[in-house]
């Protein structure tokens, strides 16, 4: 692929690997340690993480090393582009833009690290319409006009069955007013300006995603729209949101459900469930 802008991302986007294969799309992974156990993320199960968060097991995530991002770079610049656009997760949940910027003052080619202020495929579809742009032709200041609409456009919500995994790892953020609410109450949240706010709320998981939904086709729009379902151990419930948003936001033009990134299943815990709307603009 000759594309004159090359495309990277971290693991959180949860991009599927044969759609970066495809498009080129270079995915760094953000690195887990579970206990004593430390890898990147993709080498580590969901089953073992979440039954290990259940059990109390310590969980760390940190960013990628900086030389990580650089081979890639490195690549980038062998293969001829002309620039380098890297899209990360909100700099207020990760530390990962940093680590891209110092990777990218050692190279000799204009690298673009961009803060998504969002998560998942929050990421994800942005990245790839950037990459679809690329691919296309479009230089440098086409394939951020794309990226920057498509980021601006996209909404990401989570569902957390407990916001006790987000206090344990300090990614609490404005929701911090919600804690102490009666177990029964659902919170949804939402990624603004790159942090987690409050949302909506439901009494059980059933009203509190019915609630998410409801919001999700309010901000899908007329147009078409990318739908994102990301889960943690949650399969089913997954299954179930997917049907309400085909009946919800019938002009989705893709829906794509999928176990998230470990690393957001880190902090937001057992029974997670991410949904992103991405209007096509």
């Amino acid at each position: 692929m000759n594309n004159r802008v090359a495309l990277v991302t971290d693991s959180t986007a949860s991009i599927p690997v044969d759609v970066a294969d495809k498009l080129g799309i270079c995915v760094v992974q953000l690195e887990l340690k579970l206990g004593e156990l430390e890898n990147d993320e993709r080498r580590i199960p969901h089953p073992d993480l979440a039954q290990a968060m259940r059990d109390g097991v310590a969980v760390e995530t940190s960013p990628p090393p900086p030389p990580a991002f650089f081979w890639n770079y490195t690549d980038a610049v062998s293969a001829g582009v002309e620039s380098i656009v890297s899209v990360h997760i909100s700099e207020g949940l990760s530390q990962t833009c940093d680590s891209a910027r110092n990777a990218a003052a050692e190279i000799n080619l204009p690298v673009y690290v961009v803060d998504s202020r969002l998560c998942g495929l929050g990421i994800g579809y942005p990245v790839i319409a950037a990459a679809e742009a690329a691919a296309a032709g479009a230089g440098t200041q086409g394939v951020l006009s794309v990226l920057d609409r498509r980021l601006r456009s996209t909404t990401q919500m989570i569902y957390v069955d407990t916001l006790e995994y987000l206090r344990r790892s300090g990614r609490v953020g404005r929701a911090q007013a919600l804690l102490g609410s009666a177990l029964s109450i659902k919170p949804v949240l939402v990624l603004r300006e790159g942090v987690l706010e409050p949302m909506v709320k439901g009494r059980g998981p059933d009203r509190a995603l019915k609630k998410a939904v409801r919001q999700a086709a309010q901000r899908a729009g007329n147009g078409p729209v990318d739908i994102g379902i990301e889960h943690f151990q949650y399969a089913d419930r997954a299954n179930e949101v997917a049907e309400q948003l085909r009946a919800a936001v019938p002009q989705a033009r893709r829906v794509v459900i999928a176990e998230t990134s470990a690393i957001i299943g880190a902090h937001a815990g057992p029974g997670a469930l991410g949904l992103t709307v991405s209007p096509v603009v």
